[in-house]
């Protein structure tokens, strides 16, 4: 088609394919971290352990009786095992009687 014959007007395709996923409402937020049991989940990426350290030493001070356990309990969420680490992440939160988690960093 020339550019006389388009009048400025082209034929274009959408790259996106029709939408997959459905949208699914937000998880019930918890009312407070005080005693609860709260993950933590790295890529190993950037400094996660120096951030995490922080964060607990903050939320402490928040909330008493709040509980950490360590990213290394469950594994890279970045790396060659990435979908086995996320895919076993339900069971063990169930196993350890996670109550929230906190996912990092990421450059």
């Amino acid at each position: 088609m020339s550019l006389t014959e388009s009048d400025g007007y082209y034929e274009v395709y959408w790259p996106r394919g029709p939408r997959q996923a459905k949208i699914k409402p937000l998880a019930k937020r918890l009312d407070t971290l005080s005693g609860k049991k709260v993950a933590f989940l790295w890529d190993y990426l950037f400094r996660g352990d120096e951030i995490f350290e922080t964060i607990s030493e903050e939320l402490k001070e928040r909330y008493p009786g709040v509980t950490f356990v360590d990213c290394g309990t469950f594994g890279n969420t970045h790396g060659t095992d990435e979908r086995k680490v996320v895919a076993a992440l339900p069971q063990k939160f169930k196993e350890l009687g996670i109550d929230a988690a906190i996912s990092g960093m990421g450059c």
